[in-house]
């Protein structure tokens, strides 16, 4: 395909054919884009975008699979996926239509509890994407037949998610272990209150973390600004002093046989003795942060990638992978394949990581340090609201440079994802150099051990090769 620089706008001024025309890859990524925004004004935990965006991904790449016989059915590769529902001939239908449909059925559920402006959104651009099909040709007896079989692959697709025990973790109470080897989560109010103010919200107070509306605290702009969205079952409101996703490695793998086929070794026994490998690696940490330069400060936060400030990790990963639509040229059909599995390897790694966060319940930094070097330190970022063992980010990283890589190589990129938040467009040698740095920046930002980000470096290169291997057969 040959390397265009005209805007999303022109695909509507395509002239109609009597064979439509192919489609522009560009659809996959307009929607990486936009979900990217979604993740972020939802302020769902990276756990919970995790599987909203594999789900929606599957759908989407079903749809263009139900027309190109180049991509593999998912029945057989993924855990429980059900038999979809097909058409007469791969030729009946527009792939590009059905995924349209099948995605936005299956989101209409996932994100029942989203913001009405979400909704509207992720509606418009559907619908503007569609239309450039149309635009391009497909008639209307084929688009009717294929928007009839998006939503059946949806429902599918829906039918299938049911089963993955997502909502039996949720409502359930958590005890967490206690002594002091344990996580504690004592991270400060104010970081609390400066993670749940996003675009959506005109402020958080302690006794309205969800920003409810309330009654005599009304004004012109608050239906429009105020979030009014409480206790939420599916995209509960980010709790920065509350403990998230205990029940996580607890949910269906995607593609892993068990949440931990994937193994790692025991963090480091409990230790306050000065030689002891837990205090070097918090002492490591803690000079790390003493002895930050300019370009290690800058990479914390590009890679901070925070739940409210931003559209997680998940959405990072998949912003990288939109924007390897263009810049690797990639068809329609093999964008849609990249983005499923680049969500598949980030989902299984979120279930395995949290697995053993939850089974090891490992003392943060903050803690550690201030309990045992210097009672005033601070991390550079604010400290999540899990356990440190292993580093979920270097996790989920690796596993997605990994299932990246496997399908486009080791090739240098640009990555523009965080400049809607302030940062520059950043040059990378390689989707695994990529990962190496977001692991790193958890130990600048003094929320990681290097035990932490190396093992989660290892089993986020497992989960991305076991994911990719179960995709190809092997």
């Amino acid at each position: 395909m040959r390397r265009t620089t005209i805007g999303l706008s022109a695909l509507f001024v395509v002239a109609a054919c009597q064979q439509p025309s192919t489609t522009d890859p560009r659809l996959v990524s307009e929607l990486m884009h936009t979900m990217y925004g979604v993740l972020r004004v939802e302020r769902v935990s990276p756990p919970v975008a995790s599987r909203v965006m594999t789900y929606a991904t599957s759908a989407l790449y079903s749809g263009f699979a139900s027309s190109d016989l180049s991509l593999r059915p998912l029945t057989g590769v993924l855990n429980g996926f059900p038999e979809l529902p097909k058409p007469a001939r791969a030729g009946d239908v527009d792939g590009a239509i059905v995924g349209l449909h099948a995605k936005r059925v299956v989101l209409d559920t996932l994100l029942r509890e989203a913001l009405p402006t979400t909704k509207a959104a992720l509606a418009r651009l559907s619908d503007s994407l569609e239309n450039t099909r149309i635009a391009a040709g497909v008639s209307e007896e084929a688009r009717e037949r294929s928007a009839q079989l998006g939503r059946e692959i949806g429902l599918a697709i829906l039918d299938w998610s049911r089963g993955d025990r997502f909502a039996e973790t949720r409502g359930r109470l958590y005890a967490a272990p206690v002594g002091p080897e344990y996580w504690v989560n004592d991270a400060p109010r104010n970081v609390y209150a400066q993670q749940n103010v996003s675009g959506a919200s005109e402020m958080v107070a302690f006794d309205n973390p969800a920003n409810v509306l309330q009654a005599g605290k009304t004004g012109d702009r608050s239906l429009v600004l105020n979030r009014p969205k409480s206790g939420g079952a599916t995209l509960p409101a980010v709790n920065m002093t509350g403990t998230s996703e205990p029940y996580w490695g607890e949910v269906r793998p995607f593609a892993l046989s068990a949440w931990n086929e994937c193994r790692v070794e025991e963090p480091p026994a409990y230790a306050t003795d000065t030689t002891s490998e837990l205090y070097r690696d918090a002492y490591d940490v803690y000079v790390t942060k003493q002895k930050l330069s300019e370009d290690n400060r800058t990479t914390a936060l590009y890679w901070a990638d925070n739940t409210g400030e931003s559209g997680t990790p998940v959405g990072h990963w998949l912003a990288i992978a939109g924007q390897m639509v263009t810049q690797q040229r990639l068809s329609a059909a093999d964008a849609a394949r990249l983005v499923m599995l680049t969500s598949v390897a980030q989902a299984d790694a979120f279930i395995a990581s949290w697995g053993y966060k939850y089974q090891f319940s490992y003392i943060r930094p903050r803690t550690y340090i201030r309990r045992l070097i210097d009672s005033t330190w601070e991390p550079l970022i604010p400290t999540p609201p899990f356990p440190e063992y292993p580093s979920g980010h270097s996790t989920q990283s690796a596993a997605a440079a990994e299932a990246v890589t496997a399908l486009l190589g080791d090739v240098a990129f640009d990555d523009s994802t965080s400049m809607m938040i302030g940062h520059g467009v950043r040059r990378f040698e390689s989707f695994r150099a990529a990962a190496e740095e977001a692991g790193m920046s958890r130990i600048y930002g003094g929320i990681h051990y290097p035990i932490g980000n190396v093992s989660g470096q290892e089993l986020g290169r497992c989960i991305g090769a076991r994911a990719i291997a179960r995709y190809r057969g092997d």
